[in-house]
């Protein structure tokens, strides 16, 4: 008979802990916010109304970018807990599913380093003065651009993590298999979204957004059913 899940922990913390602190790292992770703003911001082919929107809300740009570092920082912090979490259904497997969160968050990150050049360009006057209108507003325009291409090229990686993550939680026996399920879907939906534009660019692939949803199921059991975990027994995958 498998002992009770408080009655073990890995690397000094437990399961529950591990299941809370996921829960709370994606409940607060601000990137909502920062792909609410940009949009509000980046009008797709008119780069001038684009810079323009960018220099009279600078503070509103400079808070999504802030919002996109917090929610990298979340993701170390969420690859280290999910790792935790199912490293006894297999470490191995954990392990490669946290390191897909890491280097997802890395792409990310550095993608995202074109929207600080963006600003930098925008509010420093002098960059208008030795580049001029035309030229600057197509450095802006291949920064923002580039920023999105290493985005999605991100989430294909995040995609992955998720499937990986899926994979495992269905494994694990104590949290329920169809979260896993949702996951797997959830993730090759974000692969699909992801690289689909690019490889079949007249299909439509709005519907894949309704796979998104296995997240926020997740989220909710953690944070509801998290807590609980060490009323729960352990069956280890083999």
């Amino acid at each position: 008979m498998n002992p009770p899940i408080a009655a073990t922990s890995h690397d000094g913390i437990t399961l529950r802990q591990a299941a809370l602190v996921a829960g709370f790292t994606y409940l607060l992770n601000p990137v909502t916010y920062a792909e609410y703003v940009l949009p509000k911001l980046v009008i797709p082919g008119n780069i001038a109304q684009t810079a323009q929107n960018i220099s009279a809300h600078g503070g509103l740009f400079l808070a999504a970018i802030f919002c996109y570092l917090i929610s990298f920082i979340g993701d170390v912090v969420l690859a280290w807990s999910l790792y935790v979490l199912l490293a006894r259904v297999n470490r191995s497997l954990s392990l490669l599913a946290a390191w897909f969160q890491l280097v997802y968050a890395a792409v990310a990150l550095c993608g995202t380093l074109n929207l600080v050049t963006v600003f930098r360009l925008l509010h420093t006057p002098d960059y208008l003065k030795i580049f001029g209108p035309g030229p600057l507003q197509a450095q802006v325009d291949l920064l923002l651009h580039t920023f999105r291409y290493d985005w999605s090229m991100s989430l294909v990686l995040f995609g992955i993590h998720l499937v990986l993550l899926g994979y495992l939680i269905f494994r694990s026996r104590y949290i329920p298999w169809i979260i896993g399920i949702l996951l797997v879907i959830d993730g090759l939906g974000w692969v699909i979204d992801s690289i689909g534009p690019y490889l079949i660019p007249n299909l439509p692939l709005r519907f894949i957004t309704i796979t998104f949803f296995g997240e926020l199921i997740f989220m909710l059991w953690l944070l509801i059913r998290g807590w609980k975990l060490h009323e729960s027994r352990v069956g280890l995958a083999q």
